[in-house]
């Protein structure tokens, strides 16, 4: 190319030629996208994700998997975060059906997340038009998809290597950037309806974009609106997760509890039930820790308890576990107003600026209440009038599952504000500027419904009868001591005033339903929590070339860019005051948390094509990138990437990429304040998971519990999931930690580009990626943190440091009840762990006119994983986690698309290959855990097809069943592979006019 094309070129383009890609930069596909498989216009300069530099869109050595607007439509999925979980780099990320029920995160119900290579959304940097987005999570850098507009985006680039020198911290994983529509003229509306095949999980989808040029083009204004309401979906509604006759776990299997290695140790059980709890209360009155009676009177059947099945048992009196976890999907309204505008004063004077407010309300409810062993005195009127006054002569115990109190849920209305406003133009035919400032604000409030409040509740269960009036009154109310049922480890009151006037109600929980309304107002509360999340960001570049001053061989330019940024993340959380007291029974007290910091940054880039249009020399070119940070929290990081292409001829283009990317700690991991939480512990010295994980486990295991004092007969008996008691969740505490530092990534790919012009029409890439991240920020959850300490090679190391055990018993403290043993675990993050990822993405575009038969288009989608492995700690052994959930060898999708005329036929098939239902480790310490054919869950298959009718350039009319073969669950769980859905059928009609008026 001349120097007089390349600069008529530049000035033709000199708004697409800024640094940070701005909110109306020219559109292109990535490399690898060009429709129909052609390419781009030779020498057409654009800005590409993953540079500030102008150039040709196959300039870009990192490689980019791109979905673009017309396929995310065709998809009929109104959740974006839905629509890229077929992208192999995206499938382990939070779509609707882990945004709900027990799948979702205290505070994140209806919250849609990134997952980048299956990292970590914290390790995902996604961006909205080359720049930041706010938060979505208190403490958290993780954007909540829900708030990018659908019907806007003109694509989605998903980008592996180099993101951090580019776009700043956090992308170590890689980036994902949203590309809206710019300088939009016209009105577009979609109306899609859409509902299951068995008549629920409704989706309802309206927008409409209207926009206008003016002042002869150099102006524009667009406006948007976007309305998505998508309805609950309980798990009592589907058989597999309601029904207890088709409700399965595979759980230990009774006739093996010795563990004959030629005995599977697992098997199927359905007709589950919880072990001595029930509805309407299991009562004990004897107190030698097994229910006699039900609540209601009747004699109480155990069925058949299953010893070490996590407090399972089959059929009997129990609650049955079947629908108990809640939805398999949260309702969600979402309401999405944005604002585009540009006006260009002159070339070298454009102003641009978006803005959006943003509305989502999410509920979704979880599990009940439950009580475990709580103590009735034995003059609780309730229950002398069920059993009589000689009945519990010492007392009773109670356990019981409140469905009748309201089942607990969360209901969340977030808010988020965001503009991006700026001045960008061409300074010099070589050169153009940008200057910006980007203000994002995400307001959350949470509500909890149905919570018990610990001293009303005792209260009103320690009901007795009035000796003056006859009437079951509060005991607090004849009489009060400063201790609330001090049998139970009550304490003082401190929501209410007991003694006479006192508003406690007595509580009946003998019985299903039975309970006083007025009693349950006294002793239920919502609780209100409510967070702010800022982020400003000021940033300032400059990029252009020197093809004035000189040209490579062939008349290539070396292009260049540089500037600065200063951004600020702040985050406050504020828990609801009873929470913040401790004044709920089943939580921990949590106090507000929060933090800040800043960081200036400077970043330079530089472009080299040192060859082009030469024999066996298309193009040769070298690329590279620094970013230089100062963190208010850690300190000066450094970033960087190299990366380069060769094109020996224009048909195949080969690329790779070296680069080094930082995470700065969240500002959750450094500074939330140590707080209560509860977490399960499966104890991994119980005498069934000794031998599932590392080498040292056993020995470990025996010289801990030795230590504590327990025989050899003991430890080999050890056994904490047979002990009722044993069989709830443990209290902890949680912390963030202030020493953290900066994680750091090493990403290496490399690929290869085909177009063969002897095949019009056909693109194939080919990338391989290697990514490892060192000092990872580590936190573990209760059972890991147990596992990791006797997975060491020595007890001596942070995780054994963290948890506690009973002196006596050996079992893991924190069940709640003595408060001197109240505490069996602290958990907070480390910079401990090494993490690494490898593997192939490839594609395949291909599109054709066979005659007068319409036109076809073909792409493949795929991704082969090679490693996925993670060291816990230093010095620990390698965790592999390659073929465990969510970490497939294969997985990828189809697409065929048939156009004829104004018809228009799509056919999608996703897949991903089986997966371990059990970690490597325990199939390799535990061959016989279960039978074989149990060892995997099924490959993932999923045939969606939509049929489309234009009846002329402006109306559309469509259809579309999306799992038409209605794939569900696999055995003993909620939603994996696959939601709970099922079978989903939508159908729409879209409106396009080219002219406002």
């Amino acid at each position: 190319m001349t120097k007089l094309s390349m600069t008529a070129l530049l000035r033709a383009g000199a708004a697409s030629m800024i640094a940070g890609a701005l909110p109306f930069h020219i559109s292109a596909m990535a490399q690898d996208q060009t429709p129909q498989g052609a390419s781009a216009e030779e020498g057409e300069t654009i800005v590409v994700t993953g540079s500030r530099i102008a150039r040709p869109e196959l300039d870009i050595a990192n490689p980019i998997v791109a979905v673009t607007a017309e396929q995310i439509e065709a998809t009929g999925r109104t959740n974006l975060v839905d629509v890229l979980l077929r992208n192999p780099a995206l499938s382990a990320s939070t779509g609707s059906s882990l945004a709900g029920g027990a799948d979702a995160d205290f505070g994140e119900t209806g919250v849609n997340l990134l997952n980048l290579r299956n990292l970590g959304v914290d390790r995902t940097l996604v961006l909205v038009n080359g720049k930041r987005h706010v938060a979505g999570v208190p403490n958290s850098a993780a954007v909540d998809i829900n708030t990018i507009p659908q019907d806007l985006v003109e694509r989605v680039d998903v980008l592996t290597g180099g993101a951090s020198a580019i776009y700043g911290a956090d992308g170590v994983s890689g980036v994902v950037n949203f590309v809206l529509k710019r300088n939009f003229e016209g009105l577009t509306a979609r109306l899609q309806n859409g509902i299951s095949s068995r008549g629920d999980a409704a989706n309802r989808y309206a927008s409409v974009t209207a926009g206008k040029n003016f002042a002869d083009g150099r102006g524009n204004v667009a406006l948007a609106y976007e309305y998505n309401k998508s309805d609950r979906l309980s798990s009592f509604k589907r058989s597999f997760s309601g029904d207890p006759a088709k409700y399965t776990e595979i759980l230990q299997n009774q006739d093996d509890l010795d563990d004959d290695p030629n005995v599977p140790d697992r098997i199927p059980y359905s007709n589950l039930t919880w072990a001595d709890s029930a509805p309407d209360g299991a009562i004990d009155l004897d107190l030698d820790g097994i229910p006699d009676f039900t609540g209601s009177g009747l004699p109480y059947d155990r069925g058949l308890p299953l010893v070490g099945g996590n407090a399972r048992s089959v059929g009997g009196s129990n609650t049955p576990v079947a629908g108990y976890f809640g939805d398999l999907q949260p309702s969600q309204s979402r309401h999405v107003f944005n604002l585009l505008t540009s006006y260009e004063f002159s070339p070298a004077l454009r102003f641009y600026a978006d803005g959006k407010y943003v509305e989502t309300k999410s509920y979704s409810v979880g599990q009940p209440s439950f009580d475990f062993f709580t103590y009735l005195q034995p003059d609780n009127a309730y229950l002398i009038d069920r059993f009589g006054p000689d009945a519990a002569p010492d007392g009773a115990l109670l356990s019981r599952d409140n469905f009748d109190f309201g089942i607990r849920g969360e209901s969340i209305k977030r808010k988020t504000k965001r503009i991006v406003a700026g001045f960008d133009g061409q300074l010099t035919d070589n050169l153009s500027y940008d200057i910006s400032y980007n203000y994002g604000e995400t307001k959350v409030r949470n509500r909890l419904t149905a919570n018990l409040i610990g001293d009303r509740y005792f209260a009103a269960l320690d009901a007795v009868r009035d000796p003056a009036t006859g009437q079951i009154v509060c005991r607090s109310t004849l009489s009060y001591d400063g201790v609330i049922d001090p049998d139970n480890f009550g304490g003082p009151a401190s929501t209410f005033t007991p003694g006479a006037g006192s508003p406690c109600r007595p509580l009946n929980v003998l019985g299903n339903g039975v309970a006083d309304p007025a009693a349950l107002a006294f002793v239920l509360a919502d609780n209100l929590s409510t967070s702010k999340i800022t982020q400003e960001v000021v940033s300032g570049s400059v990029s252009g070339n020197l093809d004035q001053l000189f040209t490579f061989p062939g008349g290539g330019s070396l292009g260049f860019a540089l500037g600065g940024e200063y951004r600020k993340e702040k985050s406050r959380d504020t828990p609801d005051p009873l929470l913040q007291a401790g004044d709920f029974r089943d939580y921990e007290a949590i106090g507000p948390s929060g933090g800040s910091f800043n960081v200036k940054e400077f970043f330079a880039e530089v472009n080299a094509p040192l060859l082009t249009n030469m024999r066996f020399a298309d193009l040769l070119s070298v690329s590279g990138a620094v970013r230089l940070s100062d963190y208010s929290t850690i300190g000066k990081t450094t970033t960087w990437k190299f990366d380069g292409i060769y094109a020996p001829i224009p048909d195949i283009r080969f690329r790779g990429s070296y680069s080094q990317a930082v995470r700065a700690p969240n500002i959750g991991e450094l500074f939330r304040p140590q707080t209560g939480t509860f977490g399960f512990v499966t104890d991994p010295c119980d005498f069934r998971e000794v031998n599932s994980g590392t080498q040292y486990r056993q020995a470990n295991c025996t010289a801990l519990l030795s230590g504590l004092g327990l025989t050899p007969a003991q430890i080999a008996a050890f056994s904490p999931s047979t002990d009722p008691e044993n069989s709830t969740s443990r209290r902890g505490l949680f912390s963030g930690n202030p020493d953290l530092t900066e994680e750091t990534a090493k990403t290496w790919t490399a690929g290869v580009v085909l177009q063969p012009r002897f095949v019009p029409g056909l693109t194939l890439t080919f990338d391989w990626y290697d990514i490892k991240i060192k000092q990872a920020v580590n936190t573990p959850t209760a059972t890991e943190l147990a596992n990791l300490c006797v997975d060491q090679p020595t007890l001596e190391n942070v995780f054994c440091e963290n948890i506690f055990r009973d002196p006596t018993t050996g079992f893991v403290l924190g069940d709640g009840a003595d408060p001197e043993r109240r505490i069996g675990f602290i958990v907070g993050p480390q910079n401990v762990a090494a993490l690494r990822t490898a593997g192939a993405d490839f594609t395949v575009r291909y599109a054709f006119s066979p005659g007068n038969l319409g036109t076809f288009n073909i792409s493949l989608t795929g991704g082969y994983l090679d490693k996925k492995t993670e060291v816990a700690s230093i010095g620990a052994d390698l965790d592999n986690d390659r073929l465990e959930a969510y970490n497939p060898k294969w997985r990828g999708y189809a697409d065929i698309v048939w156009k004829l005329g104004g018809f228009t036929a799509n056919y999608t098939f996703s897949y991903f290959s089986k997966t371990r239902r059990y970690l490597t480790e325990q199939l390799e310490g535990n061959p016989d855990i279960a039978d074989p054919k149990y060892f995997w869950y099924d490959a993932y298959n999923q045939h969606d097809v939509r049929v489309a009718y234009d009846v002329d350039d402006r109306f559309q009319f469509f259809a579309g069943v999306n799992n038409l073969t209605d794939e569900l669950p696999k055995l003993g769980n909620l939603s994996y592979p696959i939601s709970g859905v099922g079978r989903f059928l939508f159908a729409g009609v879209k409106v396009n006019t080219d002219k406002l008026f």
